[in-house]
């Protein structure tokens, strides 16, 4: 019944759509905080919004590599897939996501960017899963992908990074070529970003027609959390400490000019603290998660408000990005699907 006051009215609905939000907010990141099979209580929830599209501004919009693929509103933006095997993960966010087809084209020279940072083990969760990375590396070929390359530009001796990782092995066990960053395939570039402009950047990611973007979610001195935006650090070549003077602008500057056709945030095991380097297994917790998506400020943004209960305004890249028409920040309104696999 109405109760004959506008106001109130009025009042009333932006009270329950405010409570609605925090609600919907709040279980989303409960699932994610859950890990393995304790989620299975929980999945297979799946909310949906209408996202409108940000500006995007001119000196990004001439510079950028765009790689992404054309929305669709009856997908999901971001879906969060829980379960014991990181291959089953990737099979599932790919499905929930419309298929490896909706990314991938026949032809396609793809080029895949996992962390491969450090020189640490699989089990330290400083670097991308392996398995993770050697089944997207799969499904690109199944979508018919004329070449899979698998490249970072490391911070540690690259040759013992990406063998002590375990991501050169199992990305060449599935037929990905594996390109170690050399020094005469960087190219100067103009990023058109405001602080970015003139940078050297590693020439596979310049030549691509697809880009996934495969960071792992570790805990950061600077950012408080190292995600996707993060990883786009390992495109560039120069002195990337220079960058850490105004980290959250180079952030933005960088994922504005490099554009993926899909991110997919390796949780399976989580560098809760003394990243991004790790090395004490007491810091990894298990989660066995794989957040992915088309909307990258999204992931990061619940990402980082799960896990170390970063909000936005801690993270100011995540605001600048969504000004910059980037993605959203209020990860709460973007389309997502919860799995579970048992």
């Amino acid at each position: 019944m109405a109760s004959g006051n506008p106001a109130a009215d009025n009042s009333t609905s932006k009270n329950a759509t405010a409570k609605d939000r925090v609600t919907r907010r709040e279980a989303m990141l409960q699932l994610l905080r859950l890990t393995g099979a304790g989620a299975g209580t929980a999945a297979a929830a799946v909310w949906l919004s209408r996202h409108s599209a940000l500006p995007v501004s001119t000196a990004a919009a001439n510079a950028r590599r765009d790689h992404t693929v054309e929305p669709n509103a009856a997908l999901p933006e971001m879906v969060v897939v829980q379960g014991d095997d990181p291959r089953a993960l990737v099979r599932r966010a790919f499905t929930d996501l419309g298929g490896v087809g909706r990314f991938i084209a026949h032809g396609d020279v793809v080029v895949m960017k996992p962390n491969i940072a450090w020189d640490r083990t699989p089990e330290q969760a400083a670097n991308t899963n392996p398995d993770l990375v050697a089944e997207v590396v799969k499904h690109c070929w199944q979508a018919g992908a004329k070449r899979v390359i698998v490249t970072d530009v490391s911070c540690n001796d690259a040759e013992r990074c990406f063998h002590r990782s375990g991501i050169a092995a199992a990305a060449r066990g599935e037929g990905a070529e594996v390109i170690l960053p050399d020094l005469e395939r960087f190219r100067e570039v103009n990023l058109g970003g405001e602080i970015l402009q003139s940078w050297k950047v590693f020439e596979p990611f310049l030549l691509a027609d697809k880009v996934i973007n495969l960071p792992i979610a570790k805990q950061h001195a600077l950012t408080g959390a190292t995600l996707g935006f993060k990883n786009w650090y390992g495109i560039l070549g120069g002195e990337r400490n220079r960058l850490h003077q105004q980290i959250h602008q180079s952030l933005v500057d960088l994922a504005a000019f490099m554009l993926p056709t899909l991110t997919m945030l390796d949780c399976y095991r989580v560098l809760l603290r003394n990243g991004p380097t790790g090395g004490n297994l007491e810091d990894v917790v298990l989660h066995k998660t794989l957040v992915a998506g088309t909307d990258p400020v999204a992931l990061d943004a619940y990402v980082a408000k799960a896990y170390w209960n970063l909000d936005a305004d801690a993270l100011p890249y995540l605001k600048m990005a969504e000004k910059r028409g980037l993605g959203r920040a209020d990860f709460e309104h973007v389309r997502t699907k919860f799995s579970q696999l048992t």
